[in-house]
C-alpha cells in the first residue's frame, strides 16, 4: 500500500479463513497486488482499476473481483473508501477459476428473501461453482428482520453500510449501526432485524460452494 491504511476486521490471527479490510486511501493512494484472490466494494469516492494494461474506473456501489494471483493495480483517483476481502481460491478439477469482474450494485437485480418483499438482496457474484465465496447485500425495510435464527456451517464478514438494527449473535444481542463489522464464525446462531426510520443495509461475504472438509485441509 501506498498512501493508503488497512482497517483489518477480520483475519487468520482471529480464526477467519479469509481477511477483510476497510481500505482508507488518500487521493493518489495505491493498493498493490495480493497472491490472494480479492474483492472490492466502493464506499466513497473513486477507483481506478489496471489490470493487463487496461484501465477501468469504479465508483461508489461499484466493485471487482480479482482472481488469485492476477497482477494488478488499484488507485485511488480521490480521497476514498473500499470494503476488500482477500481469500486463498480452492479450486476444482471440474471448472475453471474464475475471471476478472467488474460491476456495479446499481445495475445488479434485487429479490426478496423467502416471501418478504421488505427483505431485498443483491447477489454480486455470479452463483456457480467457479467462485468458492459469495459477496451479497442485504435490504430491510424498517422493521423488517430475518425470518428464523441461522445456524450453518459457513462463516460471515458483515458490514453495516446504512441503517441499524439489533444483531443476535449466539444468546448475546447487539446494537450495530453503518459502519459496524461483524464477524461470524461456523455454528454462530445468529438473527437480525431492522430498527429506526430507515432501511438497513449491509454487505456480507460468506463461504460458498466447496466441501467444509476441503477447505479445512488447505
Amino acid at each position: 500500500m501506498k498512501a493508503c491504511a488497512a482497517i483489518v476486521h477480520a483475519s487468520p490471527a482471529l480464526g477467519a479463513r479469509f481477511v477483510q479490510y476497510t481500505a482508507e486511501f488518500e487521493s493518489g493512494g495505491e493498493l498493490g497486488p495480493t497472491s490472494a484472490q480479492r474483492f472490492v466494494f466502493v464506499l466513497e469516492g473513486q477507483l481506478r482499476l489496471e489490470v493487463d494494461g487496461r484501465v477501468s474506473d469504479v465508483g461508489i456501489h461499484g466493485y471487482a473481483y480479482l482472481p488469485e494471483g492476477l497482477q494488478h493495480r488499484i488507485v485511488a483517483t480521490s480521497q476514498s473508501r473500499a470494503a476488500v476481502i482477500e481469500k486463498r481460491y480452492q479450486p476444482l478439477a471440474s471448472v475453471d477459476s474464475p475471471r476478472v469482474l467488474l460491476s456495479s450494485e446499481d445495475v445488479i437485480p434485487s429479490h426478496s428473501l423467502g416471501d418478504d418483499a421488505s427483505l431485498q438482496v443483491r447477489c454480486l457474484l455470479p452463483d456457480t461453482m467457479n467462485f468458492d465465496f459469495a459477496v451479497n447485500t442485504m435490504v430491510y425495510l424498517p422493521g423488517a428482520a430475518l425470518s428464523m435464527v441461522e445456524m450453518h456451517v459457513m462463516e460471515h464478514g458483515l458490514l453495516m453500510l446504512e441503517g441499524g438494527g439489533v444483531y443476535r449473535l449466539g444468546d448475546s444481542w447487539y446494537p450495530v449501526t453503518a459502519g459496524d463489522f461483524i464477524w461470524m464464525g461456523p455454528w454462530c446462531p445468529q438473527w437480525f432485524g431492522a430498527i429506526g426510520k430507515v432501511p438497513a443495509k449491509y454487505l456480507i461475504y460468506k463461504n460458498w460452494n466447496r466441501h467444509p472438509l476441503a477447505e479445512s485441509s488447505r
